[in-house]
């Protein structure tokens, strides 16, 4: 699933050398955790939110046909700000 996410996101940003996908697992989920180089965050998300929520739906369709553990799909921004 991670080599999945990480395909579709490299066709999507201009610096795709950058693109890494750490899944977390827990008892009953997944969470795949995307990070993306500098510029490329907003095209991951798309407009309103269009790439990321297809995206997303994908992982689930393909998460539930394979009958696994809940996936989730976070995107990281490198350059949030932290308290």
């Amino acid at each position: 699933m991670q080599e999945f996410i990480e395909m579709v996101v490299k066709q999507l940003v201009d610096k795709p050398d950058e693109v890494n996908v750490n899944a977390v697992e827990g008892e009953q989920q997944i969470i795949f955790e995307l990070t993306v180089g500098d510029g490329d965050f907003g095209k991951v998300i798309g407009k309103r939110g269009r790439n990321i929520s297809a995206l997303r739906s994908l992982l689930f369709a393909i998460n539930a046909k394979n009958g696994g553990k809940r996936a989730r799909l976070d995107v990281i921004d490198k350059n949030e700000k932290r308290d």
